[in-house]
């Protein structure tokens, strides 16, 4: 079904750059930085904190004291009358707080929603679960990052075991994810031409306090350059298979936000009115098990069909890829050009801190669609469980 209420108000989100995996955020709580973050950000653009009547905090890693959710969040802008839900869906979390976010405008439960997603995959918990029928009463086990990456419960497999699956049936070679994987850090360098200029439209710098010093962050941390040289050297990560290092992105940790509002709301809290940016649909699919990388193309079809939308009427296209496959498999599936998407960056340049990964990608969009003079965008990213979402905006 189209929606007809919810817009997003120009400017009115960021990004924090993200940082690489054990990098300088890997010791503070996601939550409160996203927070902190949060709160710099509000102040820049002089909006009040309780501007929103409603919240949505999407994360997937838990940290200390995260039980107490989009409440605490509140708290810690300021806005301590305002409340909302927990959304975690694997990286599909960001399109899920947007839905979340949107349903609420759609219902006219909320007339302005802030959406705050965040990670930390470094340094993820070690849980203990009870089991009293254990030996002498041990508990079970869990590494709440490593182990998931790493199976499947449902599937078997590690994430990269969908991707070799995947390939296997496409007929998708190394050469063919090494090819993609160059073009796309082509693309993010593009984003960082003239002391960064698209990134910061979007980006807001992290601020850290060590001692009496505050350490700044402004950019991505963790990228890897990248040759046909050097990705010719690497070998495939499974014995067999055709997923190399090159062909993947890397775990990171990072925060962003967006407020979803009625019109009149989106257009009070626009750097520019005259820039409209309406959600028009999202789109959510399933596929067979351990086969996540081919969800994105299903996820798009729904999203597309919803808001009367076909691929030849997109201005610009972004993905969520984690593997090089995910795009060689879209391209594949809808005809569309390889270069004719992820223009400026993608997460398999850029890293990938689960929750917050696919807002990050969504506002990229926005921007190049403005950039452009506007016209129809289309995310899809895949998620855990063989799952994907994806969302249609219009701009102008």
């Amino acid at each position: 079904m189209a929606l007809e209420r919810t817009f997003i108000p120009y400017r009115a989100y960021w990004s924090s750059p993200f940082c690489r995996w054990q990098g300088s955020i890997a010791h503070l709580n996601s939550v409160e930085l996203a927070a902190a973050t949060a709160a710099r950000f509000l102040a820049g653009k002089e909006i009040a904190a309780d501007a929103c009547d409603n919240l949505v905090l999407g994360f997937t890693v838990p940290q200390q004291h995260s039980f107490y959710g989009a409440p605490w969040l509140g708290g810690m802008l300021g806005a301590d009358t305002v409340t909302g839900p927990v959304v975690a869906q694997a990286c599909a979390t960001s399109a899920r707080v947007m839905a979340t976010a949107a349903g609420e405008i759609e219902t006219g439960s909320s007339e302005c929603t802030l959406g705050v997603t965040c990670d930390r995959t470094s340094n993820g918990p070690h849980i203990v679960y009870p089991n009293p029928k254990g030996i002498g009463g041990r508990g079970d086990a869990e590494d709440w990052v490593w182990d998931n990456f790493n199976k499947d419960p449902h599937a078997g497999g590690a994430m990269v075991t969908t991707a070799e699956n995947v390939a296997k049936e496409a007929g998708i070679s190394t050469e063919e994810q090494h090819a993609i994987a160059l073009l796309r850090h082509e693309q993010y360098r593009r984003a960082l031409a003239d002391d960064r200029a698209f990134q910061r439209r979007y980006m807001l710098p992290l601020e850290i306090r060590a001692g009496r010093k505050t350490i700044t962050v402004d950019a991505d941390e963790g990228v890897f350059p990248t040759t046909p040289e050097g990705l010719a050297k690497l070998r495939p990560v499974v014995e067999g298979g055709t997923v190399t290092f090159g062909g993947q992105t890397h775990p990171a940790d990072g925060n962003a936000g967006m407020f979803l509002c009625s019109q009149e709301r989106a257009a009070e809290l626009s750097a520019d009115s005259n820039i409209p940016i309406r959600v028009l649909a999202f789109g959510s699919a399933r596929v067979e098990k351990a086969h996540m990388p081919k969800a994105v193309v299903p996820a798009a079809q729904r999203a597309l069909q919803a808001a009367g939308v076909t691929i030849a009427d997109l201005g610009a296209i972004k993905t969520h890829n984690p593997f090089a496959i995910n795009d060689a498999y879209f391209c594949k599936e809808t005809g569309v050009d390889p270069e004719n998407m992820n223009n400026y960056g993608s997460p398999l340049v850029f890293g990938h801190p689960q929750g917050p990964t696919g807002m990050r990608v969504v506002i990229e969009l926005i921007e190049e669609l403005v950039l452009a003079g506007g016209g129809y965008g289309l995310f899809s990213g895949c998620a855990a469980g063989d799952t994907a979402m994806a969302v249609v905006v219009r701009v102008g």
